[in-house]
């Protein structure tokens, strides 16, 4: 293992870090976080070209050969479905009882993520993902935000079967951005 490929570890270690300690609404941790590295991610990389294929989706493919090539791979998700208990109606329904009876009315999934899922939760995701690719960013490390990725890794299982909406953010230290001038 290079030097460079140990920081890159050591680096997703914080950014997991940084998702776990980002603020969240109410103060309900509904975060789930787990670090790729070697077999891990061509597993993930492998799944994200067969969705892509089953799914006539090119730009997984595209972004398979992205994560197959980075160095480690953070996944970060949550529980959607928890809800906050605040009847914002963010969710598109009236109260938070409401979604959590539909919620357990749940239907076989066909849809990359599983929904309906609280707007806060999600909100709390994405402010998760966001100290997490600031936290790779401080440490000049390149990195991107991938749908894909997350999309992969819960046909995958990898962050739990309570996960409804997942990311994965690749990683990697090259001479280049390999996120950057990617063929279609």
């Amino acid at each position: 293992m290079t030097v460079e490929k140990t920081a890159v570890t050591a680096v997703a270690g914080l950014m997991a870090l940084a998702a776990r300690t980002a603020p969240k609404g109410k103060g309900v941790d509904t975060i789930l976080v787990q670090v790729l590295a070697g077999k891990e991610i061509k597993t993930l990389a492998k799944a994200m070209s067969e969705y892509g294929e089953n799914h006539d989706l090119h730009f997984f493919l595209r972004d398979a050969k992205n994560v197959a090539a980075s160095d480690a791979c953070v996944l970060i998700g949550a529980k959607g479905d928890v809800a906050a208990g605040i009847n914002c109606g963010g969710c598109g329904y009236p109260t938070c009882a409401d979604l959590t009876k539909e919620c357990r009315k749940r239907k076989k999934q066909t849809t990359p993520f599983a929904g309906p899922n609280c707007a806060i939760r999600i909100t709390d995701l994405g402010i998760a993902v966001g100290s997490a690719v600031k936290t790779a960013q401080i440490h000049n490390v390149d990195n991107r935000v991938m749908y894909t990725a997350g999309t992969a890794a819960r046909e995958l299982n990898l962050l739990g079967k309570e996960c409804t909406v997942a990311y994965g953010i690749p990683l990697s230290a090259s001479g280049k951005n390999i996120f950057f001038d990617r063929v279609p």
